[in-house]
């Protein structure tokens, strides 16, 4: 019995650091196909654990009366494993909620006009959530024009997203449980269906294969966007997490020490970063360093013709569907010229032509090279 009590110890310690290890970026555990483990050892880890702590139990008396020290030292390693991977290894422990969700206008906002943000405006009501606070917290649950919406970022992809949070028509709630492929999944209330971040599509559990519907955003400067929508609300810094804002300062500019969040400044790396746009199952990949170059980066997808373009703080970036029949946008200091209109860069005509519809802007990326071709097969390099 005294064998089955160590046997016990190891395998609970073995499965507590299986239990986190395909859900968190330990070395090689995201490289591998391992969702369908990871789902199944976390769904069913409260049976292991109680099977393996009953087997304690009823073996304890044997090995203690062969070797206490040992024995204690086989409770220590077992209810110290478990605390640990079930406390401080927990996704949702190590990057909190916020505890105040605080938003101010322009003339009040304490946030850095040079900061990004991922912007959304809905029913005319704009909001800007900085991603070096997002970041952290990898989700925002807020409501905007009266709309429930999800702000989320994973910074080990690089990746902003909005997305309604309702499952088949309700609301649902959603926790961040770890990541899959470097890019975070989150948990919903319901039916403990996870969920990817890149797409909002479910992967595992009862809702696997349906998606969230997202919301479009906007990556901007907090200057840039404010000059776009000047009554917008801007995040401020929650209070009880400064610390860990502190650290992402670096991230947003790509200036990260970090092996998982760093920049690879060249092109076509790895962490290298490109605008991903997607259009039905079509999708392109922009490098960042030509973007900078041209500022105006024209391409086609399903036929259709679209154009990236640079704000001139180098840093936000729009795209917009070229307006038919006459294909061609230029820019020149931060407003788009057509050959009979010209709009500002949230694609608002104002030339004073109202017969001159607004131009459809719409939803473009940031990412790592290695999130996007990974998430989107078959994108297409330009």
């Amino acid at each position: 019995m005294k064998i089955i009590f160590y046997l016990a110890v190891f395998c609970l310690a073995i499965f507590e650091l299986a239990n986190v290890y395909f859900i968190m970026p330990m070395p090689g555990s995201q490289e591998i196909n391992s969702l369908d483990i990871a789902f199944f050892l976390y769904s069913w880890r409260w049976l292991f654990r109680i099977a393996l702590y009953l087997i304690l139990v009823f073996s304890f008396s044997y090995a203690f009366r062969s070797s206490k020290w040992m024995t204690i030292a086989g409770i220590i390693l077992a209810v110290g494993t478990s605390y640990a991977f079930n406390f401080h290894m927990k996704a949702d422990e190590m990057f909190l909620q916020p505890k105040e969700l605080i938003f101010k206008s322009a003339a009040d906002n304490q946030v850095p006009k040079d900061r990004l943000i991922i912007g959304v405006t809905v029913n005319k009501e704009s909001k800007a959530y900085p991603i070096s606070y997002i970041g952290y917290h990898h989700q925002i649950r807020d409501t905007i024009a009266g709309k429930p919406i999800m702000v989320s970022y994973c910074t080990v992809c690089r990746s902003g997203r909005v997305f309604e949070p309702e499952v088949d028509g309700q609301p649902e709630l959603f926790r961040l449980v770890g990541m899959d492929h470097y890019n975070a999944m989150f948990e919903d209330q319901t039916t403990k269906s996870w969920w990817r971040q890149e797409n909002g599509e479910a992967v595992a559990g009862k809702l696997k294969g349906k998606f969230l519907k997202e919301v479009p955003s906007a990556q901007a400067t907090v200057e840039t966007w404010l000059r776009l929508h000047p009554n917008s609300l801007i995040m401020q810094a929650d209070p009880n997490s400064t610390e860990s804002y502190d650290s992402l300062a670096k991230f947003e500019l790509g200036k990260s020490k970090s092996r998982l969040t760093k920049r690879d400044s060249s092109s076509w790396k790895d962490k290298s970063w490109i605008i991903g746009v997607q259009s039905g199952t079509n999708t392109i990949a922009i490098d960042w360093n030509d973007l900078q170059k041209k500022r105006q980066i024209n391409f086609k997808l399903d036929t259709t013709p679209y154009s990236l373009l640079l704000a001139s703080d180098n840093r936000s970036f729009f795209a917009f569907k070229c307006p038919s029949p006459d294909p061609k946008l230029v820019l020149v200091h931060d407003t788009i010229y057509s050959s009979n209109a010209y709009f500002n860069l949230n694609g608002e005509n104002i030339s004073g032509r109202d017969s001159i519809p607004n131009l459809q802007q719409i939803t473009a990326y940031q990412e790592f090279w290695h999130s996007w071709k990974l998430f989107h097969p078959g994108t297409r390099k330009l």
